[in-house]
């Protein structure tokens, strides 16, 4: 048993239809202009009055930097509790509306789908969809994240036919 794991939740312990409370964060506009100067600088993420002219009426955050803090968000509340080996992937990502200056965005996972893996009985594998959603339950995100798990009897899994 891997000692740095050893008291989370793992593979075996997990349920399908969990549903995992993300917690939430409010999105401040230095917040908004920090992330855009480093990592998309648009102006309808840079400049209030840009912003206002722009097909999304307001300072809004990238959609990339909604991913980043739901990401913070399922590891604080999850992926860190869990025996978490890393992320192995997305899939269906879709922003749904934007998230604005002084938006406050919360979400929930349910995990639907586990499998061990065939090849490395040590390894099992678990798809959460996330939905993250505005202070006025609006959705604004959604995706499928696949991360790889330990899991606790590895044999366990070479024993079933």
């Amino acid at each position: 048993m891997n000692p740095i794991t050893a008291d989370r939740r793992h593979f075996e312990d997990l349920a399908l239809g969990e549903e995992v409370a993300l917690g939430s964060i409010t999105v401040t506009k230095e917040m908004i202009i920090s992330f855009a100067r480093e990592f998309d600088p648009f102006p309808f993420h840079l400049d209030e009055a840009a912003a206002k002219r722009s097909l999304l009426g307001g300072l809004a955050a990238s959609g990339w930097q909604t991913a980043g803090l739901t990401l913070r968000l399922l590891t604080d509340a999850f992926l860190t509790r869990i025996a978490s080996a890393g992320g192995l992937g997305f899939s269906d990502l879709k922003w749904k509306r934007p998230v604005m200056k002084n938006d406050t965005i919360t979400g929930t996972g349910r995990i639907i789908e586990l499998r061990r893996s065939r090849h490395h009985p040590q390894w099992g594998v678990l798809t959460i969809e996330l939905d993250m959603r505005n202070q006025k339950f609006e959705p604004v995100m959604s995706m499928k994240l696949a991360n790889l798990i330990e899991t606790r009897e590895p044999a366990a899994a070479e024993a079933t036919p």
